[in-house]
């Protein structure tokens, strides 16, 4: 689902920050990247979702070489494949929980009824169905991550990144919102990235890889 052959990115002024990265995932299998803070974790991740580029290497996802894709054929395809869980949740308060979860389909031109139908759907995949016309502001942290999950797979993407999805997080509400991301990237089929400082988040994960002295390897 997801190739990455020989990435390597600099830091302005030319030092390295990391270089000859290959990462493989496969459909429906989560992989957690561990390091230190500056060791380019947020980096690698904005690079496989293509909005940053590499200095070297190639990103393929589901056929697909991004790497070689323009600007507009980028945005084009991160709306249509990528899903994103962010630590700070990024929901739009003046929209209701329904709202929320069917916006990637709103941008992706999915008629209302289907649109409703199927943030119904996911939200009832992270228990979150009872809470679907509340506001975001009403929510705790961790139904507003479960809510973000819904949202990032709803449109049933390729690609599932998540970025320090835990950070805001106590551990009992990180290890629910980690179990619902896992649950949603192998019902969905989809490939799985997280990056993360979290010994919990990084326990719901198939495989666990760190980045550290440039590269990427076994943690």
């Amino acid at each position: 689902m997801l190739q990455a052959r020989g990435l390597a990115k600099r830091w302005p002024g030319g030092v390295p920050l990391f270089e000859a990265v290959d990462l493989d995932l496969a459909p429906g299998e989560l992989v957690a990247i561990l390091g230190e803070s500056g060791a380019g974790k947020s980096t690698l991740l904005n690079i496989v979702a293509g909005l940053d580029r590499a200095e070297a290497g190639t990103v393929t996802v589901s056929g697909t070489t991004i790497t070689s894709l323009g600007e507009d054929e980028l945005a084009r395809w991160r709306r249509r494949r990528v899903g994103f869980v962010f630590q700070a949740f990024h929901l739009l308060p003046y929209l209701s929980v329904e709202e929320n979860v069917a916006l990637p389909l709103l941008l992706n031109g999915v008629a209302a009824a289907e649109r409703r139908e199927r943030a119904a759907a996911a939200l009832a995949a992270v228990g979150m169905a009872a809470h679907a016309q509340r506001k975001p502001a009403s929510l705790s942290g961790g139904e507003m991550q479960r809510v973000a999950v819904a949202r990032a797979v709803v449109h049933r993407p390729a690609l599932v990144l998540a970025d320090e999805p835990t950070g805001n997080l106590d551990e009992a509400n990180a290890a629910a919102t980690m179990q619902a991301l896992r649950d949603a990237v192998k019902r969905e089929g989809a490939a799985g990235l997280l990056v993360t400082h979290s010994a919990v988040a990084a326990a719901a994960a198939d495989r666990v890889l760190r980045l550290a002295g440039r590269r990427l390897g076994p943690a």
